[in-house]
């Protein structure tokens, strides 16, 4: 089928549903009869409930986001740009804007309108923990002009305050570190020997769902480490207020 092993453990255990798609392959691969077929079929009309994010399948071309809903704890470095929980609309737009020539104005829209609902994560009664590890670049680089960026390093600012919130800055003097590679996603599951945790790498032309117990045990050291070199949360908040009044127009 080409799915991620996580993918089918949430099948499995009742976390996730099938698409028809998947479900007409799955049949034809267990050779199901026609009355299974129907039966089946008849059951998965009725109990489909899709996630918000069913509504941007043309912009959303893989399962993060469906995985990331799920989860209770998300870990994250960013090297190049503020994550996208926390971007503001002016400064997604300019992203997107900058990787699509020309960028078609209705996909513009639609991408960023997926990225803004996915947002409703952190205002659910039970938000997911967040900790995110910044380096300085994805701070000092002005995205879409001083106006969008201070109001960008606003928000960041103001996400510093929640309570299932934690932001740190990796500054330039803490020199070499463990993820010169680049970003990457740590989601962690309430279950996790129902849901194990995986690990999200994303670049420009790839994107990787790791699940492997090395793998993620390797990252979740990787974290650790970057933490560890990171200004502590405090010192990042007044770090990040520091940045922000030296943006000129």
């Amino acid at each position: 089928m080409g799915w991620h092993r996580a993918k089918v453990i949430r099948i499995e255990q009742g976390h996730s549903g099938v698409a028809v798609d998947g479900l007409r392959k799955l049949l034809d691969l267990y050779a199901a009869s026609p009355e299974e077929r129907d039966t089946l079929g008849g059951l998965a009309r009725q109990a489909r409930q899709k996630g918000w994010w069913s509504s941007y399948g043309d912009v959303l071309h893989d399962d993060y986001v469906g995985f990331e809903a799920e989860a209770t704890s998300i870990s994250t470095f960013q090297s190049l740009y503020i994550p996208g929980l926390l971007q503001t609309e002016q400064y997604a737009r300019a992203i997107v804007h900058a990787g699509r020539t020309p960028a078609n104005p209705d996909e513009v829209d639609r991408v960023i309108a997926a990225r803004q609902a996915r947002k409703v994560l952190l205002t659910r009664d039970v938000p997911p923990k967040l900790w995110i590890v910044l380096d300085e670049a994805a701070v000092r680089r002005v995205v879409g002009g001083a106006e969008v960026m201070r109001a960008q390093l606003t928000r960041v600012i103001e996400a510093c305050q929640l309570p299932t919130v934690e932001i740190q800055v990796l500054p330039f003097v803490a020199g070499a570190h463990a993820s010169m590679g680049g970003a990457f996603t740590i989601l962690d599951y309430a279950q996790p020997a129902l849901d194990p945790t995986i690990v999200y790498v994303d670049n420009d032309t790839n994107t990787l769902l790791l699940e492997e117990d090395q793998q993620v045990t390797r990252y979740k050291l990787v974290f650790d480490h970057l933490r560890a070199k990171a200004l502590d949360p405090d010192q990042s908040a007044k770090f990040l207020v520091r940045v922000s009044a030296e943006l000129h127009d």
